[in-house]
């Protein structure tokens, strides 16, 4: 091997050395948390293959509801709390980019012109002289990664993106949820409008009936009093519903990025019963609720922050180069005689700081705890979450249940006493008694109904709001907010 190849060799292996470098700081691994191995799943409820029965991505299509899927769609349009989550996503993107840029070399195009006048009083024979300096010349500058810290820096963005993607998902997934649990009681406020609208009409007969025996001397003043009490109270009721009903339609037109004096719901009761919702082992909550990933992910950002600030104990080194051309004059200024090179490689060693950099890796790992503690409170919410809402779940079905027989025996209860009233049996106390106790007794099954609504959709949105089964996916961030 002859000088040129040995010292081609030598470049070339130098500059490999110069591109592979080395990370400093610990490689993350995904911190541990506690786990059960199973949902204490009430019964009744049947535990899902983990690829079996999936919910839906967009879950709001099992209550088979055409408005509540409209307005849902617009959520991802046109929501602008959703909006700001999309533009914190594409920064950091962009922060991922920016810091791949520092792994190469920076180019520069200088072209410049320069007047001088040198001192009278100078030693040589530029005393006085006024003269041009012009230049023309690429510039390139290098600080090659040797300990990891602009690896470390991207492998840190690239972690808080992934972690900014979670938080669209689930600002996505509570935005939607909060809407079809706005949405549903809504339509609870519809149908007790209806129940209140048909009790208003049975209490007006009532009284009518109550005002025929006072005339006919059957009754007594006071029975007309009640009765006419009873019905102006069920009235107001039925104007409150109004106040709820409006104040609910405006909340889903901010959810649906709509103006609220522009927009409307029609009338329509709650239906009757809720979709049967399949579940999953907990160990694949961990991949399928975004705030769970989220949190994750946050914590591999963190941890990769610690290299980035050990790094900075180790010499740093830059390479920086010139090549160009430069004269006096202008004319011919790109020539052979005129052209002109440099090479400046440094290497710069921190020696005292009065304890900076070692502050700066204290920051770092107190953060990456700090993350730490963050992911397992989240796991432990999530966790929660379910528990909750299936036991809500299970616990409302039973009780709806009983309640409905409740409702039942009231109604047959009212026959009974107006038919009893009308033949002078009983007084009109005992059918106020009954009235008030359907009226009581419906009202309380309808409030049940539309809570289970509202725990089945917390339920799918403590599940994860919907995914395709395969493990490992990652949280849908396409999403188009304006």
């Amino acid at each position: 091997m002859n000088r040129t190849d040995r010292a081609f060799a030598i470049a070339a292996a130098f500059a490999a050395l110069l591109l592979a470098g080395c990370e400093v700081g610990p490689d993350y691994v995904r911190p541990g948390v506690s786990t059960p191995q199973s949902f204490q799943v009430p019964q009744g409820w049947k535990v899902a293959e983990p690829h079996d029965a999936d919910i839906p991505a967009d879950w709001w299509r099992l209550f088979n509801d055409p408005k509540l899927g409209e307005l849902e769609g617009r959520v991802a349009e046109s929501n602008q709390t959703l909006a700001q989550q999309v533009a914190a996503l594409r920064q950091a993107r962009a922060l991922v980019q920016s810091a791949q840029a520092n792994l190469f070399p920076m180019l520069n195009l200088n072209a410049g012109s320069t007047r001088n006048k040198a001192s009278a009083g100078a030693i040589g024979l530029a005393q006085g002289l006024i003269y041009d300096n012009y230049s023309l010349a690429v510039q390139a500058t290098w600080e090659p990664d040797l300990w990891g810290s602009v690896r470390r820096t991207i492998e840190a963005d690239t972690a808080a993106m992934q972690a900014s993607a979670g938080q669209v998902a689930a600002t996505r997934l509570s935005l939607q949820s909060q809407l079809a649990a706005d949405y549903f009681q809504l339509r609870a406020d519809d149908a007790q409008k209806q129940i209140l609208t048909d009790t208003v009409a049975a209490y007006r007969k009532t009284l009518a009936l109550t005002q025929s025996r006072f005339e006919q001397g059957v009754a007594a003043q006071t029975d007309v009093l009640l009765a006419e009490g009873q019905l102006r109270t069920t009235e107001a009721q039925l104007i409150d519903v109004g106040v709820q009903r409006a104040q609910l339609e405006h909340a889903i037109a901010v959810l649906a990025g709509l103006p609220a004096s522009d927009f409307h719901i029609p009338e329509s009761p709650l239906g009757s019963g809720v979709p049967a919702i399949p579940l999953t082992v907990p160990s694949a909550l961990l991949e399928r609720r975004p705030d769970v990933a989220s949190a994750e992910r946050s914590a591999a950002s963190a941890s990769a922050q610690i290299g980035v600030a050990k790094a900075a104990f180790f010499p740093a080194l830059s390479l920086s180069g010139a090549t160009g051309f430069q004269n006096r004059a202008y004319n011919n200024l790109v020539s052979q005689p005129n052209s002109m090179w440099a090479f400046s490689p440094q290497i710069l060693q921190p020696l005292f700081d009065a304890g900076l950099r070692a502050a700066a890796v204290d920051q770092a790992v107190a953060a990456y705890d700090q993350s730490v503690a963050n992911y397992r409170e989240v796991v432990l919410e999530a966790f929660q979450n379910v528990e909750d809402n299936l036991a809500a779940a299970s616990i409302l079905s039973h009780e709806i249940e009983v309640q409905r027989a409740a409702v039942e025996a009231a109604r047959q209860t009212l026959v009974l006493t107006e038919s009893q009233y009308r033949e002078g049996v009983v007084d009109y106390l005992n059918v106020l008694v009954a009235q008030t106790t359907l009226l009581t007794s419906e009202l309380t099954e309808l409030a049940l109904r539309s809570r289970q609504y509202v725990a089945s959709v917390q339920l799918i949105a403590a599940l994860g709001g919907g995914w395709d089964g395969s493990a490992g996916t990652q949280p849908d961030t396409r999403v188009s907010a304006r």
